[in-house]
């Protein structure tokens, strides 16, 4: 029997990815070319999904069951044994892992008392190598594995389209570029690693591009950026200056000089001009990150890491960020001098003197942001807006 559709569920592993998961389930995190749903989908060959999330989320990503319902971990990335041994499951059974729940194949009935912290039962398979996102630095650390299987797995069978003289390639069979796509009088270097250009994506004369790359659909790379692999840039950003090992969701604007490194940023961001982010500490020592589990410092045992970036974020010209920057939902950051390497949600202000974004003001620039591109700002969205700044509003005393 094939499932009628995959059932993509967050646990306790969310917290761990906040900010970047209070807007998004844990399997809308994009790493590699594809979200980790759109990963899952197009191995297993199923269009059906839908989520299993918290009732604020559930509002937004549809929450909903099938007939016969492949659940999968939202959080854990699909390999080829992994998929065999999902594919393998008998209606009723689990996949664990460590004693946590991967996989479960329900009926419509048996998925009403589905619950992701259900403990291991008899008639349940177990995986050992299983690789699963807990935090959000393994966004850029993973990145480029997952870059090497997405480029294989969209690109298989397929054929490019052409790539305009005017530029100078090197390792052209690892380059992919989807139809409509421009590419001009610029550098594209393939050699170590794939690129991939997305439909209707625009690079600008002058740049240059080197070892695993992905650009989005509609994405638009400025004259004369430097982009650095293993990167993702999702669909519908503008980026300019230097980036390197980072991962841009989508839908957001680095469009002019500084630096991004090592580093994660999601949708509906906008970084003014020359706003730079360290990712590496002056004495080489190890990098600590906020972490919203523990509300203290975790250790990310690497010496490379920069900046993680909630959705809706705004910084002014100039902007500083120190190593190891994790800043929340819907803030405004500017100001001279670094910026604190914590900054929560619906904060407006600078080093020296942080407050409440106020949220109606948040809501208000979100609608016009999203008016741009023809997005509607809906109560459901208002009543996330609501929900997150209240939750971040400890951090912010």
């Amino acid at each position: 029997m094939t499932p009628s559709g995959i059932v993509f569920f967050d646990d306790a592993d969310r917290n761990g990815l906040l900010p970047l998961t209070y807007t998004r389930p844990m399997s809308e995190i994009r790493i590699g070319i594809l979200t980790i749903r759109e990963k899952w989908c197009k191995r297993l060959e199923l269009d059906s999904y839908a989520y299993d999330t918290n009732p604020i989320l559930g509002r937004l990503f549809k929450n909903a069951s099938f007939e016969s319902n492949l659940y999968i971990k939202g959080n854990v990335l699909p390999t080829q044994e992994l998929v065999e041994q999902i594919k393998g499951l008998s209606l009723g059974q689990h996949l664990y892992q460590g004693g946590k729940l991967i996989a479960a194949y329900l009926s419509k009935v048996q998925a009403l008392n589905f619950s992701s912290d259900k403990q291991q039962a008899d008639n349940s398979e177990i995986i050992n190598a299983v690789k699963i996102i807990r935090h959000p630095e393994q966004i850029f650390l993973y990145n480029e594995d997952e870059l090497l299987q997405d480029f294989d797995l969209v690109t298989q069978g397929r054929e490019s389209a052409s790539i305009d003289s005017s530029n100078r390639i090197k390792g052209a069979e690892r380059i992919f570029v989807e139809e409509g796509a421009v590419i001009e009088h610029s550098i594209l270097n393939a050699e170590d690693g794939p690129i991939y250009i997305g439909k209707d994506a625009k690079i600008l004369d002058g740049c240059m591009l080197r070892n695993g790359i992905a650009l989005g659909d509609k994405t638009v790379l400025k004259m004369g950026a430097k982009i650095y692999g293993p990167t993702t840039i999702g669909p519908g950003c503008k980026v300019g200056g230097e980036v390197k090992n980072a991962v841009i969701f989508g839908n957001s604007n680095k469009s002019h000089d500084g630096y991004l490194g090592n580093a994660v940023v999601g949708e509906w961001c906008n970084l003014g001009a020359n706003t730079n982010a360290s990712n590496m500490k002056n004495d080489y020592s190890e990098v600590k990150l906020w972490d919203f589990t523990s509300e203290t410092f975790r250790k990310t045992g690497t010496q490379f890491c920069g900046l993680i970036m909630g959705d809706h974020c705004k910084t002014g010209i100039n902007t500083m960020f120190n190593t190891g920057t994790v800043v929340g939902v819907s803030c405004n950051v500017f100001g001279a001098g670094f910026q604190k390497n914590f900054i929560p949600s619906f904060s407006w202000g600078g080093p020296k003197d942080y407050k409440s974004y106020k949220l109606e003001k948040a809501i208000e620039v979100a609608t016009l942001v999203w008016a741009r591109r023809q997005k509607e700002f809906t109560s459901e969205d208002r009543a996330l807006f609501e929900t997150i700044y209240h939750d971040a509003s400890k951090y912010r005393k």
